[in-house]
């Protein structure tokens, strides 16, 4: 279960993170040389050691990588350092106040913004222009490393967030999977018709007591409403809660499906540790998740009888997560040139195509060959609809959404466990704008 347990802590265990936020980027502001890009070679002619950090959390998926760039030459060699989640960005932004950094760093794509805000990484725009499938990259990701049209960094490996439904139970309940899954009211009609069927069976599951899990798989409905809930500009930005009728309709379909208990009651407390086990066992019929937990971790038997889909929209559209990591250059690094080309190598189709074998998604839409397809069938959808792909640019994520007492958990549960949709969201929409206000730096 080291994958699945992985992609909890991935999501969830960022607390920590968010209370030393503050302090660990005080003063981080790089005045550190940014490397030539542009010059001649770089990327190309270099050698040496290359020192990655990366997070313990996501270690499998580069480890995968960094194995094969190694055996495939002898001219630069990447050293791997695992660093804790919740110990990352004081770890980095120590380093870069003492000017002894890595070369190269594969960092949660939502922190990047944190630093590139504070000027401590490479800008890699000559580069990222130069690249024949720059078109193809992920939206969402590559958005998180960019500021003023400048790209900080690239997109490396994608964890998005999917329904993934039993084809066996709604095939059970007369219904077609595609068809009901387009929009919120078709999903409850389903919800409906599998939990009818009896012995044991929900509509849904959903793990309501792990902040980082209901930021990761509710959000994306709102999203693909074209209605975030993180509005702005960072340094301006604020909440958008109350009036949202997108975030309002989501909340009333999981209180709907709680209060006609198409949910198991372990959803109540479910923290992330078992996340996913019910549906594994067949008992569900939709889950939101991602592919590492819903399918990497599932019996063949299971997998075969597994479909899956984006997260749809209150009247359609759908969306995803732009989960992942991202590779930056912080300015300073001793070997950028080499760093950057491992990152090209990581980026090259062979590895991206590999990435599903890790639990991850390619990042480049251009992966989706029919050799993939068949291959790795339910790692398809996010390539299909990479433009779906988004996550909030924003410097108070972890405090808004990863946290325990974040207001997005405490709004979800006051609305669909309690049943005070009103108060959750007039209560969010405070909470929001509190934090962001605090959070502007």
């Amino acid at each position: 279960m080291e994958l699945h347990r992985r992609n909890v802590l991935g999501l969830g265990g960022l607390a920590a993170l968010a209370t030393a936020l503050t302090p660990a980027l005080s003063g981080c502001s790089s005045t550190l040389p940014e490397a030539d890009v542009t010059a001649a070679g770089f990327g190309e002619d270099a050698t040496g050691t290359v020192r990655l950090w990366c997070r313990a959390a996501t270690v499998v998926g580069v480890r995968q990588v960094v194995d094969a760039f190694n055996a495939s030459q002898d001219e630069v060699t990447v050293e791997v350092t695992p660093v804790l989640d919740g110990q990352y960005v004081t770890k980095l932004a120590t380093a870069i106040r003492g000017g002894n950094v890595p070369d190269i760093v594969d960092i949660d794509d939502i922190n990047s913004m944190l630093f590139i805000y504070r000027d401590s990484f490479t800008d890699l725009t000559p580069l990222v222009e130069q690249l024949d499938f720059a078109d193809r990259l992920n939206p969402g990701q590559l958005g998180l490393a960019t500021r003023d049209g400048r790209n900080y960094g690239v997109p490396y490996i994608a964890d998005n967030s999917a329904l993934f439904y039993n084809t066996e139970l709604f095939e059970r309940a007369g219904l077609d999977p595609v068809e009901h899954t387009r929009d919120l009211p078709g999903m409850l009609e389903a919800a409906r018709a599998i939990g009818a069927l009896g012995d044991g069976t929900y509509g849904w599951s959903i793990d309501g007591n792990a902040a980082g899990i209901l930021g990761f798989v509710v959000q994306p409905h709102i999203w693909a409403a074209d209605a975030p809930n993180v509005v702005g500009e960072v340094g301006e930005q604020r909440g958008s809660m109350a009036d949202n009728d997108a975030v309002r309709r989501t909340f009333e379909f999981y209180r709907t499906m709680w209060a006609e208990k198409l949910l198991p009651q372990a959803n109540f407390s479910g923290d992330g540790a078992r996340w996913g086990a019910d549906f594994r066992d067949g008992t569900v019929g939709m889950f939101p998740s991602n592919f590492s937990v819903a399918v990497l971790n599932a019996s063949e038997e299971m997998q075969a009888k597994t479909g899956v889909v984006l997260l749809p929209g209150p009247d359609g559209s759908r969306a995803t997560f732009a989960g992942g990591d991202n590779l930056c250059i912080p300015r300073g690094a001793p070997n950028a040139s080499g760093a950057w080309r491992f990152a090209r190598f990581a980026l090259d189709l062979p590895q991206q195509q590999n990435l599903p074998a890790g639990g991850y998604i390619p990042v480049r839409s251009d992966a989706a060959t029919p050799e993939y397809r068949e291959k790795y069938p339910l790692a398809v959808a996010p390539l299909d609809g990479i433009e779906g792909a988004y996550a909030p640019t924003t410097l108070a994520y972890n405090l808004l959404f990863n946290q325990q007492d974040s207001p997005w958990i405490a709004a979800f549960r006051r609305a669909v466990f309690d049943g005070d949709l009103d108060g959750a969201l007039t209560q969010g929409q405070k909470d929001f704008d509190r934090i962001l206000e605090q959070a502007q730096l």
